[in-house]
């Protein structure tokens, strides 16, 4: 899973000057806190912060997979004060999945800068009894539609990536949709949801845990 910084594109003159910034710089997170954008968010503007001597404040901005706060990026003062950061699911998957968007991916924001590369992890509740792959694959085979997978938004990468591994193994998994994947990890580590597709940031620690 991929993680950009946006911006949106018209930068207005005093964005471009060299003090640039002369005002706090709000970064928005199109997610839920706990996340892999929302980790991320917080330790570079932590250290843009300490950098460029001016405040970036990460406001969590979540909903419609990502849509409401890319959307709400997307239609701020193009003066380069309002960050967007993100994974390629909202800017990439969102527009093969969703036909009509409020914004537009290729028009209104320019990439900054690739922030990070993170796999995903596939993990599964101890009470699944399973304990690799291949044990997964032969019991959701053996019981078709009985697992529940966690969903940390409809349509997002980790849906996408669940959706993927159990066509290609001959699998049904029962989707069960949650507000964001801090969420998702949390109901697979309570019991309350079977197995998932994750980034790593967000969900190794709750695995060595």
């Amino acid at each position: 899973m991929k993680t950009l910084l946006a911006v949106l594109l018209a930068l207005a003159g005093t964005a471009a000057a060299q003090d640039y910034p002369g005002k706090p710089v709000r970064v928005i997170v199109p997610y839920v806190a706990g996340g892999n954008a929302d980790i991320w968010a917080r330790v570079l503007s932590q250290k843009l912060t300490e950098s460029l001597k001016q405040a970036f404040v990460v406001e969590n901005k979540p909903g419609a997979n990502g849509g409401i706060g890319t959307d709400f990026v997307a239609k701020s003062a193009p003066d380069g004060y309002t960050l967007l950061i993100t994974d390629l699911g909202g800017l990439v998957i969102s527009p093969s999945v969703y036909p009509q968007l409020p914004f537009n991916p290729s028009k209104d924001f320019t990439p900054v800068v690739m922030v990070s590369y993170s796999p995903h992890v596939l993990a599964v509740h101890p009470s699944v009894g399973v304990k690799d792959v291949r044990e997964l694959v032969a019991k959701a085979k053996a019981q078709p539609g009985k697992l529940n997978f966690a969903v940390s938004g409809i349509g997002g990468a980790p849906h996408l990536a669940g959706i993927e591994f159990a066509q290609r193994m001959g699998l049904q998994w029962t989707y069960i949709p949650y507000k964001g994947g801090s969420d998702a990890v949390a109901a697979v580590a309570a019991g309350q949801a079977d197995v998932l597709f994750n980034g790593m940031l967000a969900t190794w620690p709750t695995v060595q845990g």
